[in-house]
């Protein structure tokens, strides 16, 4: 009994870890000079992603809408133009007749021109009104001769409508430009003039007449002469080209 008393248990006593230094659990030691070194755990910032799905849809809604109006717009164009059949409307010059070209004594040259232009409306179901506003100038080289303006009138389906137009003009410098013109006679035997037309039209689709565009003529003729006043000019060479600008 007495020596069952006696023996007692003891805790065993670690040394080394008396002499351990104490260190956080955070805290990890550098292998450099023994220097502990505190870690923190890296955060990520996260982007917006409902401001970033906003814009991509509404960037997305966009583009659907403009791809579907141009769709509906090509279709419609489509349609226009089966129904319709559109053709470019046709000008010439068929005759030009010069009832003045006189210089004064003050060196102006005062021109009359009188032009007749064939305009043809080619469309069965296309009418096209000739609007206010339109001008038309002879012009040699550089120097315009005369100039006019054409009537206002509807010209209908499949017509042909013959213009007479009076120009009338001045120009100045007439002696030297009565010099080149005699010049260009001797060496080619006739003259270029150009017609230059703009005129404001509305185009008439069935019932429908839409909105105003205008209708640029250019014409090139080449006439035998210009000097003077006669009523037999001959046309050798005649070209018109037409635009269309809105």
């Amino acid at each position: 009994m007495m020596a069952a008393e006696h023996q007692r248990i003891h805790p065993v006593h670690d040394v080394e870890a008396q002499h351990r230094p104490l260190v956080p659990q955070n805290i990890a030691k550098s292998d450099d000079k023994g220097i502990p070194h505190r870690t923190f755990p890296v955060m990520h910032s996260k982007p917006p992603k409902r401001r970033r799905s906003c814009c991509c849809r509404f960037m997305c809604w966009t583009l659907s809408i403009l791809l579907i109006l141009i769709i509906a717009i090509a279709i419609t164009i489509g349609i226009l133009y089966l129904v319709f059949r559109p053709k470019l409307p046709k000008y010439s010059v068929d005759q030009l007749r010069i009832s003045q070209f006189n210089v004064s004594d003050n060196n102006t040259l005062y021109a009359t021109f009188n032009v007749a232009i064939t305009a043809r409306n080619p469309n069965k179901k296309i009418g096209i009104y000739y609007e206010g506003g339109s001008h038309i100038s002879a012009w040699y080289m550089e120097t315009q001769l005369c100039e006019g303006s054409l009537p206002k009138f509807y010209q209908g389906h499949r017509n042909t409508t013959v213009l007479d137009l009076p120009l009338t003009g001045q120009a100045h410098d007439a002696n030297g430009l009565v010099n080149r013109i005699q010049e260009q006679l001797q060496q080619t035997n006739n003259v270029p003039l150009n017609l230059k037309v703009n005129q404001p039209v509305r185009v008439k689709l069935g019932k429908l007449k839409l909105f105003k565009v205008k209708f640029r003529v250019r014409c090139k003729l080449e006439v035998d002469n210009i000097l003077g006043a006669s009523n037999d000019i001959r046309i050798s060479r005649s070209s018109c080209k037409f635009k269309l600008r809105l």
